[in-house]
């Protein structure tokens, strides 16, 4: 027999909880926002956050504050972002190297499969490879002969052990057949200068960094990483066309709310980015840093990247890659 106490009852909370949700949406957000960024200023993530949070200050009415916590490789902004309240206020740009590649390379306090919950892909890119303007090679293959003439005295810089730029490297050396040294920095802003000064000899670099090097004149770019050519720079081969076969590595940005945020406000934001993104301002200028935009629902972002744990732990596991 149907209890009518007990079904008032659940009719009261189940209205109860569908009216906070209602409120989440049409409340949020009623005071500044925090958008925290794993990088140095001046870099891919930094840049492309403020873009994106220019835009949600618009839909939003609320400044969407942007704050970079950059250091060890971007674990320093992933473990800060994970101790934030679950309130909605503090989200993060994360990316492949500290919320994919990192764990799988070191011990970190985070996983962001437990501290985090996916929002959306915002981005993807396919990374330059770029040299300086000082060095004798014109194109992959040149780079090729000489790094096999000079086995191990080549460098390749990187924006931190587990980056994108990082990966790339040690795929390229596996597939070329090359010896090459890695150099590591805390950005990708910060290896390019040192390409235009000449202390590395070559960088897998993002798109951001690589172009702002090109227009100096000191840097030259070879090919990039994506498996066809790169709708922005048309102009470059890949690294498969320069007899580098089976190389692919593209990078990619998405937003991740510390866990415990309530799904209505997740719901919310994963909307507004879509929105956002599909604004022609902003893709025009993130297209102007060689990024594509793609926007995502929380559930594909997550298998997204746990299909991107997958594909690269095998890497890692094949070239016996760590971080000392």
């Amino acid at each position: 027999m149907i209890n009518p106490g007990k079904t008032l009852v659940c009719a009261l909370l189940l209205a109860a909880v569908a009216n906070g949700a209602v409120f989440a949406q049409q409340g949020y957000p009623a005071k500044p926002v925090r958008f925290i960024v794993t990088y140095p200023p001046g870099g891919s993530s930094e840049v492309m956050s403020r873009i994106v949070g220019q835009q949600l200050t618009e839909y939003w009415g609320q400044p969407v504050i942007v704050e970079p916590r950059p250091g060890a490789d971007g674990s320093i902004g992933m473990e800060y972002a994970s101790k934030q309240p679950a309130d909605g206020y503090t989200f993060l740009l994360g990316n492949f190297g500290p919320v994919v590649a990192k764990p799988l390379l070191a011990k970190v306090s985070y996983d962001w499969k437990r501290d985090f919950i996916p929002v959306s892909q915002i981005t993807y890119s396919a990374n330059i490879l770029v040299v300086p303007t000082t060095m004798p090679v014109k194109n992959t293959r040149q780079l090729v002969a000489l790094a096999k003439a000079r086995p191990g005295e080549l460098t390749y810089g990187t924006s931190g052990p587990g980056s994108m730029s990082h990966f790339a490297g040690e795929m390229f050396k596996r597939l070329a057949g090359v010896k090459m040294i890695a150099v590591n920095y805390k950005g990708n802003a910060q290896a390019i200068t040192d390409i235009m000064g000449g202390q590395i000899t070559t960088m897998f670099s993002d798109a951001v960094p690589a172009m702002t090097g090109l227009k100096t004149g000191k840097v030259r770019a070879l090919a990039v990483t994506s498996e066809s050519r790169w709708r922005f720079t048309p102009e470059l081969p890949t690294l498969a066309e320069e007899g580098v076969k089976g190389f692919a590595a593209v990078n990619w940005w998405g937003v991740l709310f510390p866990a415990g945020v309530p799904r209505p406000i997740v719901d919310k934001v994963a909307a507004d980015l879509a929105k956002a993104l599909a604004a022609q301002n902003v893709k025009s200028r993130l297209g102007e840093l060689g990024v594509e935009t793609k926007s995502s629902t929380p559930e594909q972002f997550g298998a997204f990247m746990s299909g991107e744990a997958a594909r690269w732990g095998k890497l890692i596991e094949q070239a016996g890659l760590k971080i000392e």
